[in-house]
C-alpha cells in the first residue's frame, strides 16, 4: 500500500473517491510513464468501487487534434481500462470564464498588455524578487473592460494575457502574478470559432477537478510548485462545497529512454522512427506493436509503485514482467536463427508428422510439424571441441531432436573455407518421442528443410545513450521456421524454443526479450 491509498482510504467513510486522467490531445498516443498515472487513478478507482474519468486537457488548439483522441482512448481501453465517462477541459470554458471574470471583480486578476520579454524580466529570479508590472494597477472597471474585448477578438495574439494578482515577491516563483488566459486565434478542434482566449492549465485544471467533483487530483511531481496556485484558484474563485485535493507523486523516468511527448514528436517528424508505434519508443503503441501486453505492463507500474522519491527505473524490470506472463500463455514455435544443414543418411525418404506440445506439459495441446531426412539445426548446435558441459551434437554423439527420434553424428562437411556446411547423421527409428524414453544428454529444436517458411526477424538493441537516439539499433536478419508459423495471427506471441520470445507483424517477426535474464524481481 502506498502513501496515495493510505489518504484515500481515510477518505472512504466520509465519501466516494473521484479522480481523473487528464492527457492533452496534442500527440498521436501515451506512453509508459502515462501507463503509471493510469494504473493509479484507474486502478484506485476500481479497488475502492470510485470513480475515475478520461479528461482531455484540450486547451491549446494550435497542436491539438480530433484524431488523437481516438487515438488516446485506444490506448487507454488496451490497457484494460474503462473511464466512468469521458471529458474534456472544453466542456467548462463557459465556468472557467466566469471564474476569472470573479478573480478580476474581486481584484485579484488583471490584463497584462506588457510583451512577454518585459515579463520575464520583472519576474526576478530565485534569489532576487520580482517587479510590479504597469499593468498591475489598472482598476477593475479596466481590467473588466479589457478582458471582455479580449474575449470578443479585440486584441491579437500575443499583446495581452490575464494574469493572477498574488505576490511578485513570493520564494516560488510560480506564484510571481502567473497568466491565467492568452489570446489564440486558431479554431478549437471542438468549440470552433466560440472562443478565441483560452485558459492556461493552472487557472484550467483546479477548476475541471471541482466541477467534476474530483476528491483527489493525483499529478507527478513537478506540480507540486503548482499546488499552491492550484490551491488559491480554488479559495479564491466562489466555490461551494468539498473541493479537490492535489497529491504529487515520482514520475516514471526508464534508463537510457525517453518519454517526453516533445521529444518523441521530435524523433517521428525527423524521420528517425516510423511513428508513434515504431517499437524502439516507450510509447503504449510501440510496446504493443513489439509484443508487450496490457498485464505486463500493469504488472511492471504496480511493481514500481508510488512514492515521493525520483528514481530511475530499468527496462529489465518491464521485460522480465512479460517473461513472466509469456512463459505461462505462449505457445512454442520452432525457429533456427543461424542454420546448418543435417542429413540422415539413412532415412527411408518419406516425409512423416511428428507431434510438438505447444506447451510443456500440456500433452492434448499440440501440432503436427513435418519431418524428414533433411533439416536445418542452429551452428551452435554442433561442435566438434566440445567441453564437459556440452549436451548436444558432437562427432559420434547423440541428440533428441524435439518431438522427433534420437540422432547420431557420423560425419560431417566443410567448405573450402573450412566451414562446416553440412553435418552427416543416422537416427534411430524406434526413439520416435511418445513411443521411446530412451534418454539422451541433449534435445534440440530443428525444422524440415522441405518445409521451412523464411522470414526475417527485426530485433531492436537499446535505442538511446546520454539521452541521444542511436539510428542503428535495428537489426535485420533472416531465419527458418516451421510451417506452424502461417497459422499465426498478426500481434500473436509466442516462445522461439530456446531462443526467446516474439510477436508476429505482417511480414516479419519482432524480438520481445531473451528467455532468461539475470535481472531479479
Amino acid at each position: 500500500m502506498n502513501f496515495i491509498e493510505e489518504k484515500i482510504i481515510k477518505k472512504l467513510s466520509n465519501e466516494k473517491i473521484v479522480l481523473r486522467f487528464p492527457p492533452e490531445n496534442n500527440s498521436p498516443g501515451l506512453h509508459l510513464g502515462h501507463a503509471k498515472s493510469m494504473c493509479l487513478n484507474f486502478g484506485l478507482a476500481e479497488k475502492y468501487d470510485g470513480d475515475c474519468n478520461l479528461r482531455f486537457d484540450d486547451t491549446n488548439p494550435l497542436t491539438e487534434k480530433n484524431e488523437y483522441i481516438k487515438s488516446i482512448i485506444e490506448d487507454v481501453e488496451w490497457l484494460g481500462f474503462t473511464p466512468s465517462k469521458v471529458t474534456y477541459t472544453s466542456d467548462y470554458f463557459s465556468d472557467i470564464h466566469k471564474c476569472a471574470l470573479i478573480l478580476i471583480k474581486k481584484g485579484l486578476a488583471y490584463v497584462e498588455d506588457g510583451t512577454s520579454e518585459e515579463m520575464a524580466k520583472l519576474k526576478g529570479t530565485t534569489t532576487l524578487p520580482g517587479t510590479n508590472s504597469k499593468s498591475r494597477s489598472r482598476s477593475i472597471e479596466e481590467n473588466v473592460y479589457m478582458f471582455k474585448k479580449m474575449k470578443e477578438g479585440g486584441y491579437d495574439e500575443n499583446t495581452v494575457v490575464l494574469r493572477a494578482k498574488i505576490d511578485m515577491a513570493s520564494p516560488n516563483m510560480i506564484m510571481r502574478d502567473p497568466v491565467l488566459y492568452r489570446v489564440v486565434k486558431t479554431p478549437h478542434h471542438k468549440t470552433g470559432e466560440e472562443w478565441c482566449i483560452y485558459p492556461m492549465y493552472d487557472m484550467a485544471h483546479p477548476l475541471c477537478d471541482y466541477f467534476e467533483g474530483i476528491t483527489d487530483s493525483l499529478c507527478t511531481l513537478e506540480f507540486e510548485v503548482h499546488r499552491p496556485l492550484y490551491n488559491w484558484i480554488l479559495n479564491n474563485s466562489d466555490l461551494t462545497g468539498n473541493l479537490p485535493e492535489e497529491t504529487e507523486f515520482s514520475r516514471l523516468n526508464i534508463k537510457d529512454n525517453i518519454m517526453s511527448k516533445r521529444k518523441i514528436n521530435a524523433l517521428v517528424d525527423s524521420g528517425k522512427v516510423d511513428g508513434w508505434d515504431d517499437p524502439r519508443l516507450l510509447t503504449l503503441k510501440g510496446l504493443r506493436k513489439k509484443g508487450f501486453t496490457p498485464g505486463s505492463i500493469r504488472d511492471f507500474c504496480e511493481r514500481v509503485g508510488v512514492s515521493k522519491r525520483e528514481s530511475e527505473i530499468d527496462i529489465e524490470l518491464l521485460e522480465e514482467c512479460l517473461r513472466i506472463e509469456l512463459n505461462e500463455t505462449a505457445n512454442r514455435v520452432m525457429g533456427v536463427f543461424d542454420p546448418v544443414k543435417v542429413t540422415i543418411s539413412n532415412w527411408p525418404g518419406d516425409t512423416e508428422y511428428v507431434s510438438i506440445e505447444n506447451k510443456p506439459g500440456e500433452d492434448e495441446n499440440t501440432r503436427e510439424v513435418p519431418f524428414n531426412g533433411n533439416i536445418w539445426i542452429e551452428r551452435d548446435d554442433f561442435n566438434l571441441n566440445p567441453n564437459r558441459k556440452y549436451n548436444r551434437l558432437v562427432i559420434n554423439g547423440e541428440v533428441r531432436l524435439k518431438g522427433a527420434y534420437v540422432i547420431k553424428c557420423i560425419d560431417y562437411k566443410t567448405d573450402i573455407d573450412n566451414n562446416i556446411i553440412e553435418i552427416i547423421c543416422e537416427y534411430d527409428p524406434d526413439t520416435k518421442s511418445g513411443e521411446c524414453d530412451r534418454k539422451v544428454k541433449g534435445t534440440i529444436h530443428w525444422v524440415s528443410a522441405e518445409h521451412k517458411i523464411t522470414r526475417p526477424v527485426y530485433e531492436y538493441g537499446t535505442p538511446f545513450e546520454n539521452g541521444e537516439f542511436i539510428e542503428d539499433s535495428l537489426t535485420i536478419k533472416p531465419a527458418i521456421f516451421e510451417p506452424h508459423i502461417l497459422n499465426l495471427k498478426t500481434g500473436e506471441n509466442v516462445q522461439m524454443m530456446r531462443k526467446g520470445y516474439y510477436t508476429m507483424s505482417n511480414t516479419h517477426l519482432i524480438k520481445i526479450v531473451g528467455l532468461r535474464s539475470s535481472f531479479k524481481i
